[in-house]
């Protein structure tokens, strides 16, 4: 799927640093149809617990940060479609938090490997959109302190038809589009074509 748009004039905010996890990692938690991600590296990641913040009523002994993960499972028990695109294996951290939610793991999280995959984007419902550099991990998405992140840029956008073509290149490689004539499929897992 090759493709140029032509040039118009398209809204957008750019992004760097923390504001990753400002304008991309927090409206997940929002998200109410679907969240969709493509990354080259999956790795566990480590949010604020918005029942510990500041004006809420605390619970003695938790932390104040949780796995993305039990935000994902919230968001499968609410009938959001997950899914993830990655070009390896998750780290091991992450499969190990995966193991703790099995609503996530049969399901409610759907998850493929393709070694191929290098692009990075988040699509929360349909409607809002990242493209950029940051993979969906604590470093590239500004989770981590400030001397600790990686220098990443992005941007966000709500318009129609980029989001259109995006999801249209994530659907045909997440249905294995690209399968049978893809010279790296000795590496997949399972191939779908």
């Amino acid at each position: 799927m090759d493709f140029a748009l032509p040039a118009r004039p398209v809204r957008l905010q750019l992004l760097s640093g923390k504001a990753h996890y400002d304008e991309v990692v927090q409206p997940v938690a929002e998200a109410q149809r679907s969240v969709w991600i493509a990354t080259a590296n999956l790795k566990e990641l480590m949010v604020e617990d918005p029942r510990l913040q500041p004006g809420r009523r605390r619970t003695r002994g938790r932390s104040a940060y949780r796995s993305v993960l039990e935000v994902f499972d919230e968001l499968a028990a609410r009938g959001v479609e997950l899914r993830i695109l990655h070009a390896s294996l998750p780290s091991r951290p992450f499969r190990d938090e995966l193991d703790k939610h099995p609503r996530l793991f049969k399901g409610g999280l759907q998850l493929r490997m393709c070694p191929r995959v290098h692009l990075k984007t988040v699509i929360v419902d349909g409607a809002r959109m990242y493209l950029g550099s940051a993979n969906w991990t604590g470093a590239g998405l500004g989770a981590k302190g400030e001397h600790r992140r990686n220098f990443e840029l992005g941007v966000m956008t709500d318009d129609e038809a980029w989001i259109d073509e995006v999801q249209a290149l994530y659907e045909h490689v997440w249905r294995g589009g690209a399968c049978r004539e893809c010279k790296l499929r000795q590496e997949c897992e399972a191939p779908l074509g």
